[in-house]
């Protein structure tokens, strides 16, 4: 795959969302809800096309079925991240839940279980893309080593720069917001999520992701800390809290 083109800033473009799905009759009613809510739509029934796709037109969100035939979701997550940042939405089956965890484990910034309401997607879409985006206004925030910027969404540890999914980078942003403030996952799945409900093991997955990323010891957090019976909090000092659990 080639390098993602860079997006042209032009007032008024409408955003780009690939839809990767091997039944039809889904890809074309997604399509045409997201169609009617201005985006410009590309489609691909498999991974091989679903890659060649997002090289031609690199796309501003993918929604992607997780069971796609030969090349499942999981890998053309993978490989799209592979050439740069981009949202991802996964459509997954209802009750597979190690599915869900798997590919919020790979980097999907959310998913939606079939069967599922075309609006209620549409509504996942627009509350992904609005905060991917980057602020118009937003200080640069720091401690212990971290660094984020909301305006260029850029984040660092020690000057090193960070891989960072967009909920990572959005739930990092939080953390270092609120130095020493305990969030439950509940409150973490509002603010961060913008989700008044929803599978609070999105947030423990996310947690645990953002931990292998900015952690010097990630079995042994000392920045992000588990409070039991509460949910996180961030340490600033970075000292050495309880042995974490989920």
């Amino acid at each position: 795959m080639q390098q993602p083109h860079q997006h042209e800033d032009t007032p008024g473009a409408s955003p780009r969302v690939l839809v990767v799905d091997d039944d039809p009759t889904v890809a074309e009613v997604v399509t045409g809800y997201l169609e009617r809510a201005g985006y410009v739509v590309d489609r691909a029934d498999d991974g091989p096309t679903a890659l060649a796709r997002a090289a031609a037109h690199w796309p501003d969100l993918v929604v992607l079925d997780l069971m796609l035939p030969g090349m499942d979701g999981l890998e053309v997550c993978r490989r799209m991240r592979g050439h740069g940042p981009v949202p991802v939405i996964m459509l997954t089956a209802r009750g597979d839940e190690d599915d869900r965890i798997l590919g919020l484990e790979v980097g999907a910034d959310d998913y939606v279980t079939k069967p599922f309401s075309p609006r209620e997607l549409v509504l996942r879409v627009e509350s992904v893309m609005r905060r991917s985006r980057p602020a118009a206004t937003g200080h640069r925030l720091g401690a212990a080593g971290l660094t984020v910027d909301p305006e260029a969404r850029r984040a660092t540890k020690n000057g090193g720069e960070l891989a960072l999914t967009l909920r990572e980078f959005d739930l990092l942003s939080y953390f270092l917001r609120y130095p020493g403030r305990a969030f439950s996952r509940e409150d973490l799945m509002r603010e961060v999520w913008g989700w008044d409900f929803g599978d609070l093991s999105t947030v423990t997955v996310h947690v645990r992701r953002l931990r292998g990323k900015v952690e010097d010891d990630p079995a042994r957090p000392r920045l992000i800390q588990t409070v039991w019976g509460v949910g996180y909090r961030f340490d600033a000092t970075g000292a050495a809290g309880e042995v974490d659990g989920p």
